[in-house]
């Protein structure tokens, strides 16, 4: 394997800060909470408040899903990008020999 290829699955990537991590987390739970406070004061039915509140639960959910699946669909461009990359150079090495 050649040492002077650039593996892009291995790119580097910075972690987040803790100060980050804790505002992301904080972030969505004052969201989770003023959304249930919401729920909770409406002024209707059971039924309605109910709604609303699967409603919530299932965008938060959707999301999530959303975002796992870009990422996947990332790192699966990145390793067919690799995996023709090797081909290539093997082609290469035996058009070369």
């Amino acid at each position: 394997m050649d040492t002077h290829m650039i593996d892009p699955t291995q790119e580097p990537r910075l972690p987040n800060s803790p100060a980050y991590d804790l505002f992301c987390y904080a972030q969505f739970a004052l969201a989770a909470f003023m959304m249930g406070a919401g729920i909770f004061n409406l002024q209707a039915s059971l039924t309605a408040k109910g709604y609303y509140a699967m409603a919530s639960i299932m965008l938060v959910s959707a999301t999530i899903a959303i975002t796992k699946a870009l990422r996947d669909r990332e790192e699966r461009k990145r390793l067919h990008f690799v995996i023709e990359e090797a081909r290539t150079n093997r082609l290469l090495r035996e058009t070369a020999d």
